[in-house]
């Protein structure tokens, strides 16, 4: 365990420009079965392997773990070693009150609860987990995926309906406006206490979508029910928008390569009270949950998760996969400047 955790943090160390997190997140993209985590340790040791020569290609394209391969007819290589990855472990537990955090008692293998009782299954530890490439097993052929094939500055088809529908159903009205100068110069704007989304309708379809997923991310992020934005600061919350956008537009196969994220160690020194990389790690994956709490309410996106096909992809749940606490309950500090096209967290008239 020690030796993949040193392994995961030179992987985030190694997350140093933008560009840099920009291929982590497009990475990620393709890989969101698996926790941000997992998804670098993946990386860094395909990468590895192609290195010494025992995968033919630099990027995986489909991982499972061993039985799951021997479900879908084929099996691991003789020589090839697995890629470690971070598992959880959870237990049972059981309580008449679970409004009281001490009140919860641990359920031992096949104990049942009492009458009354109520059981959650949490998180208490890690363990190692196996996964290979499919270039490094042989058997039975998997189906072929469909590339998705976009023309310059098309959306794909219902995307923009399925986004705004979200953007509708938080309570937002999404509206078009003509030009970025009636939005101060940017492609798109939210104002969290109008609850009011604003696009440019002089762009292309992509833009625009991209646009609107990059808004929607705020809205899902940064607004909080009462009016008020909820950030960890101001460079994080954009980097946070645009990396979500950028996630759901790989899963449609949507040219990335204009998305701009700011230097690394710019956002990720910024945070009080936190290390560098204990914000950088709990960013993505408080991307890849926003991304894919908004994709599974779109269409089935063209591009696969990570899972070869024929393997049911799992649900997300609160619990990371590589056993660190969900980004969504990351404490965020209050009284930091606000990302660029939000309005302020106080109307000026009150301060």
């Amino acid at each position: 365990m020690a030796e993949h955790g040193a392994k995961l943090e030179s992987a985030v160390e190694d997350l140093v420009t933008g560009e840099d997190w920009i291929r982590a997140i497009r990475f990620a993209a393709n890989f969101r079965s698996r926790s941000f985590g997992n998804t670098l340790l993946i990386y860094v040791q395909h990468h590895q392997a192609y290195l010494e020569g025992r995968v033919p290609e630099p990027m995986p394209t489909f991982v499972a773990g061993y039985k799951q391969w021997r479900k879908l007819g084929r099996s691991v290589d003789r020589g090839q070693s697995g890629y470690a990855i971070l598992a959880p472990v959870t237990r049972r537990f059981a309580t008449t009150d679970p409004t009281d955090p001490r009140s919860w008692r641990r359920l031992d293998r096949g104990e049942k609860a009492r009458p009354g009782e109520v059981v959650r299954s949490k998180l208490v530890g890690l363990k190692p987990a196996y996964v290979w490439d499919l270039s490094q097993t042989s058997g039975r052929p998997i189906p072929e995926q469909p590339a998705p094939q976009l023309l310059r500055g098309q959306a794909p088809e219902g995307l923009w309906d399925g986004l705004a529908a979200q953007v509708e159903a938080a309570g937002f009205t999404l509206s078009r406006v003509p030009n970025a100068a009636a939005i101060r110069g940017v492609h798109g704007v939210t104002n969290v206490q109008n609850k009011t989304v604003k696009i440019r309708a002089d762009v292309d379809d992509a833009a625009a979508v991209k646009t609107l997923a990059h808004e929607l991310a705020h809205v899902v992020l940064h607004a909080k029910p009462d009016g008020m934005i909820n950030v960890m600061h101001r460079g994080i919350a954009e980097v946070e928008a645009e990396s979500v956008a950028m996630m759901i537009g790989a899963s449609y196969g949507m040219d990335t390569s204009d998305y701009s994220v700011p230097y690394v160690s710019t956002w990720s020194n910024t945070v009080a009270d936190a290390e560098p990389l204990q914000v950088v790690r709990a960013t993505g994956e408080r991307v890849r949950r926003t991304a894919l709490a908004i994709l599974d309410q779109l269409p089935e996106p063209p591009v696969g998760d990570g899972l070869p096909p024929g393997l049911d992809s799992p649900a997300p749940s609160t619990t990371a996969r590589n056993g660190e606490t969900p980004a969504s309950r990351v404490q965020r500090p209050t009284g930091v400047p606000e990302p660029d096209g939000l309005q302020p967290r106080v109307p000026p008239a009150a301060r």
